[in-house]
Formats: C-alpha cells, sequence, structure tokens
C-alpha cells in the first residue's frame, strides 16, 4: 500500500501523523477496501496510534510497525469482551496488515469524552460514574484471557522492568529527594508486599476520563462506554483501580468507597496490606507520574512517601 513508510521510531510516526497529506491516501484506500466513502476523514489529536474518525459511526486505528503489539493485544481484547460488558465496548468491522503496518475499523461509540465533561460533573454523578467504572473494571477481569496471557510482557516481568527503571523516572518527574529516598525503600519491600499469588486477569492500565464515554440522561451523567484497548496486558487485577484511584476519586472517601464496592471489595479486603499494594503498584505503573494525582498541595500533606496510600485510599467503611 503507498504511503505507508517501512520503518519509523515513535518521534518519526509522531510527525508523520502531524500531516493529513501523509495519512489521508491510506486511510482512504484501507475504507475503500472495506466498502466504507469517507470524505474528510478526521484525527484524533490523543492517543498513541493514528486513530481517525472516517463517517462518523466508524473509525480507523492505524498501527505502525513499532506498535503491532498493541495491534494484536487491542484486536483480542475487543474480540473476547464483545457483549460481555454493562456498558458496550467498539465492536471490529474490519482489520488488516501491510508492510508491517496493522489497523482496525471499529464501531464509533456513542457519547462525550469523560475528559472533557468531567470537572462540570455534580459530586453524586461523578459517584455514580466511579461505581460504574469499578463494576465494569470487575466485569472485564471476570473474562478469561486466553490469548491474551500468551502475548507478553508476562507480570513478574513487567513489575521487573518497571521496578528497574522506577526511580529514574520519578526523579525525572520532579519527585522530591527525601520522597526519593523513600521510593528506594519501597522498592526494596515490593516483592514481598507483591508475592501473594493473583490470578492473572485482564488489565488495561487505562481507566481514566480519556477513556471513558459518558452520556447525560434524565438522572445525571453516566458511563456509556469504554474505549482504547491499546495498551492491553494480563497481571493482578487491583493495578487497574490505580487510574480511576489516582484521576477520579481525587481521595474523596465517598468516591472511593464506591470504586470498592462497584469492583466488589468486601470491608476485611481492604486494609492496610491491599491499600500499600495499591501505593507500590501505583508508583510501578508504567504510566506513573505523581504530579499527576488528583488531590491538590498532596506533597505538602505528607512526610513519607508512604503517607501517600492514606491520602489516595483513605479508610472507609465497605460493605461486608
Amino acid at each position: 500500500m503507498n504511503g505507508l513508510p517501512e520503518t519509523l521510531d515513535a518521534e518519526g510516526f509522531s510527525r508523520w501523523r502531524l500531516d493529513p497529506d501523509n495519512w489521508a491516501p491510506v486511510v482512504r484506500d484501507i475504507a475503500g477496501n472495506e466498502g466504507i466513502d469517507v470524505e474528510c476523514p478526521t484525527s484524533f489529536k490523543t492517543g498513541t496510534n493514528l486513530v481517525v474518525d472516517l463517517n462518523g459511526s466508524e473509525i480507523l486505528k492505524l498501527f505502525p510497525p513499532i506498535y503491532a503489539a498493541q495491534f494484536r493485544g487491542e484486536r483480542s481484547a475487543l474480540r473476547l469482551l464483545k457483549g460481555r460488558l454493562s456498558v458496550p465496548v467498539p465492536e471490529i468491522r474490519g482489520e488488516g496488515q501491510n508492510r508491517g503496518w496493522s489497523w482496525l475499523i471499529i464501531t464509533k461509540l456513542s457519547g462525550t469524552v469523560g475528559s472533557e465533561v468531567w470537572p462540570l460533573l455534580t459530586e453524586d454523578e461523578r459517584g455514580h460514574v466511579i461505581e460504574q467504572v469499578g463494576q465494569s473494571i470487575a466485569e472485564v477481569q471476570a473474562v478469561a484471557p486466553r490469548e491474551l496471557a500468551t502475548m507478553g510482557p508476562t507480570w513478574p516481568q513487567f513489575l521487573s522492568r518497571q521496578t528497574q527503571n522506577c526511580i529514574e523516572r520519578h526523579r525525572s518527574h520532579g519527585l522530591a529527594a527525601h520522597l526519593l529516598e523513600d521510593l528506594a525503600a519501597l522498592l526494596i519491600d515490593a516483592p514481598s508486599v507483591l508475592a501473594e499469588d493473583a490470578r492473572p486477569v485482564i488489565l488495561t492500565g487505562e481507566w481514566i476520563p480519556e477513556n471513558l464515554l459518558l452520556d447525560q440522561t434524565s438522572e445525571g451523567w453516566r458511563l456509556a462506554a469504554v474505549i482504547d484497548f491499546g495498551d492491553v496486558m494480563t497481571g493482578r487485577g487491583e493495578y487497574d483501580l490505580l487510574g480511576p484511584s489516582t484521576f477520579m476519586c481525587a481521595g474523596v472517601p465517598s468516591h472511593v468507597r464506591r470504586l470498592l464496592e462497584g469492583y466488589g471489595v468486601k470491608a476485611p479486603e481492604y486494609d492496610e496490606a491491599m491499600r500499600q499494594r495499591l501505593l507500590t503498584l501505583m508508583l510501578l505503573h508504567r504510566a506513573s507520574d505523581l504530579r499527576k494525582i488528583n488531590i491538590a498541595g498532596w506533597e505538602n500533606s505528607i512526610e513519607r512517601l508512604r503517607d501517600l496510600q492514606n491520602l489516595i485510599w483513605p479508610e472507609i467503611s465497605l460493605a461486608t
């Protein structure tokens, strides 16, 4: 297929996708081969890969060779999760590969991107959406991973890789020196903190407003759909509580309670050990950047890094 470069690194791909003259002919060719008439394809500015609105009802996701694993992961996830959640996920309408590039044509779901309206929601509406998110995470994790479990990295490999560059990553994000010292100690404890055996489940790592579609109903804003499964992997289920905890709950006890109860956590399970696991996983998350925690002035509210777990996951009463 003409117009597809054979080799591009991440930076080169970012530059390539900025110019519609580079990708519009490719998009029209792919859509035409699938019988889709496209006049003015429009790209979304966010995301790792090129995501294009074809005609208002279908989306094309184009993956360069360096992100081929994301294509395989998202394709498998969408197939496995079809019809398995209380809210929709995109359905695959077409797929293909050429010269190392891959693409999916998926349905465009109705709703407003959560990040666009989250600041406008009332606290009660946020609580409802957060509870729905917890339920949706649990529904995803109830689906057997099947081929996703073989795609790698394995959970131990992932934790090892994240541990190796953890201190440098947080140093580059400006974490205070005394908290970096705490981080080193926490990493030493990480193997024992996370040692408890847990069944590997499907993880997206991206349960954040940018990947949620919301709809304004007669009862207020509610979760309408879940999108973007490009970073899917398998591992410990608690990992997917991190995004909604840090970006949506913002340390508000009622929101944390609704997230955990939606997910299915019972009172005896929400203990100091669980909060320590959540903090450790948050520090190891592949997108971890403590500057983005949605709790204003948290840096001035703690003396040790370990104190952060009680800000994000405060003591609350859960159902027994």
